[in-house]
């Protein structure tokens, strides 16, 4: 019996010429991420231990859930990392002014690959997994013990195969893709499991549309989400990635505990109702729904593309009377070009909020909170009780064509209703 890839990159980094499912192994890692809200305890747990870090230049330091500093309390735990990341020389630290949405920044930067295995203190790290890499969130201690050991241990997962056939259609974006499939086998389907994609329909998708698919493994209960690599992928690290990279493809007879088939050629439009991302109806199913805030953005669906797709069906228009529209860039660079394309100018014109990049409204941090018995459509990635404001509130959540589009009408909509 062959390996799939994320048995590869176990067995690779533990030094093993095959590992199986249910193998505890340890490994040494190639990147370990935190962030203003996990770094600060992991920084505390890390001092515990009484060793420097295992190497400055594979460690991310990301402030980006409350930043810019939204009040005292979050502007002494973008300290606390700061004053870290100064004492021991960490080289991937970024706050305001150079920092983006961690899962957004680190692909953009070439911080993460093909082959690499990446843990960090933050659930949606398995957006890296569109990169052929194996990355998955762990908790305070382990990130402590990684930044100060280089090593992790791991209990190989099972993989559940998703094979897509078709082509995407032009209305259709990597957040229909993920949202269909947690659909279908639940927030629990891959609990503890690895998600791997195949077939002849992942090369109609384009590296944001793996990204956000990658980035919502988890909320299938998925340990990652991983792609093949293929030509687009080799386009998106090329000019990115400047360390020598080892990409992983599964074997003929690779193992899966079960097997999936989505048809992309024939999805439609979703939303994922309150108050879980399995809750998912077509948008010509979901009834006239209406809404109060559209949130377009987060390390779900704040790439350039996401952007572009926003602009294209705002341009011209107008955000309905009785919605509010937040527009929120994932990095400095993608902030940069959407004010270079003219993207920005088409938002503000339309009556859009455009937000310096920042997790903000996603978590229920900041910028765009909801009252009691508001409704948001959103681009993010939860939409779990109080996840964006107040308990008795409701996130819908949608890709960039239908987020745009209800904005403009109101109420959950599509392009086509235009």
């Amino acid at each position: 019996m062959g390996m799939n890839m994320s048995e590869k990159i176990f067995a690779r980094h533990a030094g093993l010429e095959k590992v199986v499912p249910g193998q505890l192994v340890v490994c040494p890692l190639d990147m370990v991420l935190a962030n203003d809200v996990t770094g600060p305890p992991s920084i505390k747990e890390f001092e515990k231990i009484g060793k420097p870090v295992f190497d400055p230049e594979k460690i991310a330091l990301i402030p980006d859930h409350f930043q810019p500093a939204k009040d005292i309390k979050s502007a002494d735990l973008a300290k606390i990392m700061r004053d870290f990341a100064r004492k021991n020389k960490i080289k991937h630290y970024y706050e305001a002014g150079r920092v983006g949405i961690e899962h957004v920044i680190l692909p953009e930067f070439g911080i993460v690959g093909p082959g690499m295995l990446t843990i960090g203190a933050d659930s949606h790290t398995c957006t890296y997994g569109a990169l052929n890499g194996f990355s998955t969130g762990v908790g305070t201690t382990d990130l402590a013990v990684g930044m100060a050991t280089g090593k992790a241990w791991f209990k190989v997962p099972e993989v559940v195969r998703v094979i897509l056939t078709g082509k995407k259609p032009e209305n259709i974006c990597g957040k229909d893709v993920i949202l269909t499939l947690i659909g279908k086998i639940g927030v629990d389907g891959a609990l503890y499991k690895s998600i791997e994609f195949g077939g002849e329909g992942v090369k109609s998708l384009t590296m944001t549309d793996r990204l956000t698919i990658s980035n919502m493994a988890i909320e299938a209960g998925g340990k990652a989400g991983v792609f093949p690599f293929d030509e687009i992928t080799k386009a998106y690290v090329e000019g990115r990635v400047e360390k020598p990279y080892e990409p992983v493809a599964p074997d003929d007879d690779a193992n899966y505990s079960e097997t999936i088939e989505i048809n992309l050629s024939e999805l439609k439009p979703v939303v994922a109702f309150p108050h879980l991302p399995e809750n998912v109806k077509t948008v010509e199913e979901s009834g006239e729904i209406k809404i109060d805030q559209v949130v377009i953005g987060s390390c779900t669906n704040g790439r350039l593309e996401d952007l572009e797709i926003a602009a294209n069906i705002l341009r011209g228009k107008k955000i309905n009377e009785n919605v509010r529209c937040i527009v929120i860039p994932g990095s400095q660079a993608i902030y940069k070009e959407a004010i270079k394309r003219g993207w920005v100018d088409v938002f503000i014109d339309a009556g859009c909020v455009v937000s310096t990049p920042t997790c903000g409204p996603c978590l229920g941090g900041y910028m765009g909170i909801l009252s009691a018995g508001e409704r948001c459509v959103s681009t993010t990635n939860r939409n779990f009780i109080g996840r964006m404001g107040h308990t008795e509130s409701e996130v819908y959540l949608a890709g960039p064509f239908v987020a745009a589009a209800s904005a403009i009408l109101g109420k959950i909509a599509t392009p086509e209703e235009l």
